[in-house]
């Protein structure tokens, strides 16, 4: 009696394990049966507790696992963010056709297709904000923000406000096009081309009145309302909306520097950037998306949301399965 009491336990402590701790694969544990020699109705009762424990035990691990966030794995890129990979051209000659302001010569109608590029191209591999910030679809992105204040903002969610070179490759992708859409303008694509109401600069420097000012003025959308506005990468709203703050790499004449152009009358394209304004600059229509690094999956894409199987006593055996 004492060794199958032995036996009987040594087994439970065994199933207990499997349960705490998983498998790789299938596995089938040996447990005594009540209609076996020397269990009886003391051996059943002790042993029920300690199933219904493994079984609690499996469920919570489940549980833990479901709620865990985790890295998108198929691009190794957290959620929220899409993964740019390629080669960016620092100088490249993009042909104007027909120009909507022939006199002064800001919007383009219609692009010839993109020369080759005419200086080394440097490899990138980032992962950049789907959204300008918060980063939230269907939310207003922020404005009225310094670029010290976008780069804090950014480096709060363990990001970086994006460098002008990474920026621009995310919007016109490997093909190096002028709007994140292609080679013509399309004002019905992005939230562009709206008129351009006067602005009391005074009312904004007050801070008494700013906000109503920038209320008055306000033309954003909500972020991902344009589904035609999206970049070869996957990224909305890189051009229009608002203007996003990002590091001027040269460093001339400030870190700071703008790209994408906002709901108004302006370029709205990929390429250029403002260089005019300095680090505590704020204004009306300028806002920022964030970009970060990417990094290596946690577990394999089939994994997520996946729970242990559940026990399930099978004639004289438990059997415990990963599937």
């Amino acid at each position: 009696m004492m060794k199958k009491r032995f036996k009987l336990g040594t087994t439970l402590c065994g199933l207990i394990g499997v349960a705490i701790f998983g498998s790789s694969s299938e596995r089938t544990v040996s447990v005594a049966r009540a209609d076996q020699p020397g269990y009886g109705e003391s051996g059943a009762a002790s042993f029920a507790p300690v199933l219904a424990k493994a079984e609690s035990v499996h469920a919570s691990i489940g549980a833990k696992l479901s709620a865990t966030p985790l890295i998108e794995a198929r691009n190794g890129c957290p959620s929220g963010m899409a993964e740019v990979e390629g080669d960016y051209c620092p100088s490249v000659e993009q042909k104007c056709l027909r120009w909507l302001d022939p006199e002064s010569k800001q919007r383009c109608a219609e692009f010839a297709p993109t020369s080759a590029c005419r200086r080394k191209l440097e490899h990138k591999h980032f992962c950049v904000d789907r959204f300008e910030f918060p980063n939230v679809e269907g939310q207003k992105p922020v404005v009225m923000k310094t670029w010290l204040e976008a780069k804090a903002a950014c480096d709060s969610e363990g990001k970086r406000l994006c460098g002008e070179s990474e920026w621009t490759l995310a919007c016109e992708g490997r093909d190096r096009l002028p709007y994140p859409y292609g080679y013509a303008r399309n004002d019905d694509a992005c939230n562009i081309d709206k008129p351009h109401p006067d602005v009391d600069e005074a009312a904004i420097a007050d801070p008494a009145r700013r906000d109503a000012e920038v209320a008055r003025l306000d033309q954003r959308d909500p972020a991902g309302a344009h589904e035609a506005c999206v970049s070869p990468y996957g990224v909305n709203d890189m051009t229009g909306n608002v203007d996003e703050w990002v590091v001027n790499e040269s460093g001339k004449p400030y870190r700071s520097g703008l790209k994408g152009g906002y709901w108004g009358p302006v370029r709205d394209r990929c390429r250029p950037m403002t260089t005019a304004h300095n680090e505590e600059f704020a204004f009306y229509q300028i806002g920022f998306r964030c970009c970060g690094d990417t990094v290596a999956p946690t577990r394999a894409a089939s994994d997520v949301g996946r729970r242990p199987a559940p026990l399930r006593a099978a004639g004289s055996q438990a059997t415990l399965t990963d599937s």
